[in-house]
């Protein structure tokens, strides 16, 4: 399974960004997808999650301002980021629950990541 992210880039604040995440997962079953970010010194944390069925999660700090979405035909997984802040500099990653579709054994899968920076 290979998670390939982009979107990233310098934004001032107030602006938007939209990500992208192509998976790449022939034998497998994908169930949540989600977004998670981190920034320097800070661990990471979860962003946005979204399940196979559309149901959606985000943390208190982007809500109201990012949308999680999928594309299940296309295997990609959006993030939608809104009236964007300083504090959301950071790195993004985008994650991927998967089931072997033979074995039935469940992975985690991450991809490479995506700089987002928020100037003030």
């Amino acid at each position: 399974v290979q998670l390939q992210a982009s979107g990233g880039g310098l934004v001032q604040a107030g602006g938007s960004l939209n990500l992208s995440c192509a998976a790449s997962a022939s034998g497998f079953s994908i169930n949540a997808m989600g977004w998670y970010r981190q920034a320097p010194g800070r661990e990471r944390e979860l962003v946005a999650v979204v399940a196979t069925r559309g149901d959606t999660k985000y943390v208190d700090s982007v809500k109201g301002r990012f949308i999680i979405s999928r594309d299940n035909a296309q295997n990609t997984v959006y993030l939608q980021m809104n009236r964007l802040k300083p504090e959301d500099t950071a790195v993004y990653l985008c994650n991927a629950m998967v089931r072997d579709v033979y074995t039935n054994y469940g992975y985690e899968y991450w991809g490479q990541g995506t700089l987002v920076t928020v100037s003030s």
